[in-house]
């Protein structure tokens, strides 16, 4: 079976346990790759062709027939969930890491970074408030692209 397109996400869907759910397990990295084969954790085969510009999402339904949905699943990542306890910190924070060029996202009072040893030892030094967690995260870190 060929998958061009979702056709939804199962935060939509209201009673997702009347449904089977077959997961696709990528690594978040994988989400931003449009053409793929993968295997559903109960061995169904796909391949993935998805329009320019459009990446996956976890929870992403690739196919559903019936009450059966296949769907992304997203492994954890390690990441670096930063709490700055001030908008001063959180400058100097973004200042820090957007001078690594270090993609980040936001959840609410956080800025979260993939675990990069040199960043949790500069945030230490800086006494910064974070925790090194492995997270399920929504959508993949994307590099931005820049030049000096």
């Amino acid at each position: 079976m060929i998958v061009e397109k979702v056709i939804g996400n199962i935060e939509e869907i209201e009673d997702i346990k009347a449904f089977h759910v077959e997961k696709v397990v990528l690594e978040s990295d994988d989400l931003l790759k449009r053409v793929q084969r993968v295997q559903t954790d109960h061995g169904t085969e796909l391949g993935i062709s998805l329009p320019p510009n459009h990446t996956l999402r976890d929870g992403d339904i690739l196919h559903q027939e019936g009450k059966n949905l296949i769907v992304i699943s997203v492994k954890a990542d390690d990441v670096l969930v930063i709490r700055p306890s001030s908008m001063m910190q959180m400058g100097i924070v973004a200042h820090m890491l957007g001078n690594r060029h270090l993609p980040a996202q936001f959840e609410e009072d956080a800025m979260i970074v993939q675990y990069d040893y040199l960043v949790e030892r500069l945030l230490n030094e800086e006494k910064f408030s974070y925790t090194r967690e492995n997270k399920k995260l929504k959508q993949a870190f994307r590099h931005v692209d820049h030049s000096h």
